[in-house]
């Protein structure tokens, strides 16, 4: 008997250390090199989400702001949001904000951007959708290496094309755009017809446990996870806001109205605009050739597409623009457009309402092409998008049954004319995105498209659906191909663009720690 007390005091000694210890190591988590930066700050657990962690030292965020000008600086640094009443927690920010500052340039306008990094992992930032020069893409380890803790880099390039653009980090980028880092970029045209109010909205969604999806499937920082929560975006936001703490957009009768829809996350949004009759004048930058009003249609956004709408508020009251995704958290992006003045007629959103959705290939009217199914082109490639599991259970989305480094580049000269087949034979969403360029879209599921000439840089490729796009190789240098739901790029999905002769002007650093995804 006495032997068997003195094991079970000894039993109990070990628990209350292991105990002790676990205690300890949660207080010392705070790893610089897998920052967490979606824990929640210590004060007023009650109302607030993620860990128990001291995050007082961290300003809050401020307002997004505008910037313009030729020389501009954009600091990466951490910071705490506060999405709604119940939900703060650490981010990553541009400029202390979420998003990052809209930055404002004029087309012709050459410009300097100097990021600097002020976070514990190193940065870039790529300019998605915008044409630049390959050495100022931001694609580290293809056409440069990424900004380490403490230092800077400065892009230099000239804003050629009009229209609505982003950036974003692409280091890492499945996990650095989850923390908050990216921002709007606007190019104004040189005859852009003007309008009263012009709003850019940013669409993006959030686990409110405050940690990103790769770091619960790899196990990090699993101690400051919700079990309710975990794996989920559950956390919906527009310009870092959710729900009632999204300020309204506020318009007066007659106004033109423009709102810029720019999908910072990894899911599509189905984007409905109460009240009023509206147009898609572009979709990812690009115009949409005579654009007809349309009512009560939802705008599929996905990933990294853009779409610009206008409207006439002609019909004084509060109305909403919200999301019809049909499920619980699409309750919270929703915004209010309130007509300054006006007590009438409260709108009231319908989530259970069916919509039909505006289907861009039918939309606008036929215009000057500058190519066609039946010409002759310099490159043809079919990229069958895929998914295979490998002997370790190992999950890759896959180009033609390879997973990147080991898909086979598209190899162009100078000139070219290059011809794509997209072919989806995946059960999920694949919004490809190509780096450097804008094809056009020529036709869908074996069928010319018999709308407005479609530009794009961001195509989403339902399960099932085949698109053949076109574009010229104009742009010299080493691009990146890759779909914008950022955890398939991750797992593999990704292919080289790569100019014959190119030579990039940089040398890889080995100790960079370069993460192209």
């Amino acid at each position: 008997m006495k032997k068997l007390g003195f094991i079970m005091i000894l039993s109990i000694l070990v628990i209350i250390a292991a105990a002790c210890s676990n205690a300890n190591d949660k207080a010392n988590s705070h790893d610089t090199s897998n920052m967490d930066s979606k824990s929640t700050e210590n004060s007023d657990h009650s109302q607030m989400s993620g860990s128990q962690k001291d995050y007082s030292n961290l300003p809050m965020t401020t307002a997004t702001k505008e910037l313009a000008g030729n020389n501009i600086t954009i600091t990466a640094k951490e910071a705490v949001n506060s999405f709604d009443s119940k939900h703060k927690f650490p981010v990553w920010t541009f400029n202390g904000s979420v998003p990052g500052p809209i930055i404002k340039l004029k087309q012709g306008q050459t410009v300097n951007i100097t990021l600097k990094n002020e976070l514990p992992q190193p940065v870039t930032i790529h300019w998605h959708g915008l044409p630049v020069p390959n050495s100022q893409d931001g694609v580290p380890g293809v056409t440069m290496n990424s900004v380490q803790p403490g230092h800077s880099f400065t892009y230099h390039f000239t804003a050629t094309v009009p229209g609505t653009y982003w950036y974003h980090s692409h280091q890492d980028s499945v996990n650095q755009i989850d923390k908050g880092l990216y921002g709007a970029i606007i190019v104004e045209g040189a005859n852009e017809e003007k309008v009263d109010k012009d709003y850019t909205l940013m669409l993006d969604e959030w686990n409110s446990s405050g940690i990103t999806m790769d770091e619960m499937k790899s196990g990090k920082n699993h101690t400051d996870m919700n079990g309710d929560n975990m794996g989920t975006y559950d956390l919906y936001t527009i310009n870092g806001k959710s729900g009632d703490s999204i300020p309204p957009l506020k318009v007066r009768k007659g106004d033109k109205v423009r709102i810029r829809l720019i999908n910072a996350g990894y899911i599509t949004h189905y984007i409905h605009l109460h009240g009023h009759a509206f147009k898609v004048v572009a979709t990812d930058g690009n115009p949409i050739h005579n654009p007809q009003l349309v009512k009560n249609k939802l705008i599929p956004v996905a990933p990294g597409e853009r779409y610009d709408i206008e409207f006439t508020a002609d019909h004084p009251g509060t109305w909403y623009i919200d999301s019809h995704d049909h499920n619980k958290a699409d309750k919270n992006m929703v915004a209010k457009i309130v007509y300054e003045g006006s007590n009438r007629h409260t709108d009231k959103p319908d989530y259970k309402t069916s919509l039909p959705q505006l289907d861009i290939t039918k939309y606008g009217e036929k215009g000057p092409s500058r190519f066609t199914l039946n010409q002759k082109y310099d490159v043809n490639y079919t990229m069958d998008l895929g998914v295979k599991v490998d002997k370790k259970g190992t999950t890759h989305y896959t180009i033609n049954g390879k997973y990147y480094p080991k898909t086979d580049p598209i190899y162009v000269n100078k000139g070219d004319l290059v011809k794509i087949t997209l072919r989806n034979i995946s059960t999920v969403d694949h919004p490809m995105h190509l780096h450097g360029h804008s094809f056009q879209v020529l036709s869908k599921n074996g069928k010319p498209l018999t709308g407005s000439p479609l530009i794009k840089d961001t195509l989403n490729v339902k399960p099932g659906e085949v698109y053949v796009i076109a574009f010229q190789a104009n742009n010299p240098g080493d691009w990146m191909y890759h779909c914008h739901e950022l955890h398939h790029a991750a797992a593999g999905m990704m292919i080289d663009v790569k100019y014959r002769g190119f030579k990039p002007s940089f040398k890889v650093d080995p100790n960079a720690d370069n993460r192209p995804e």
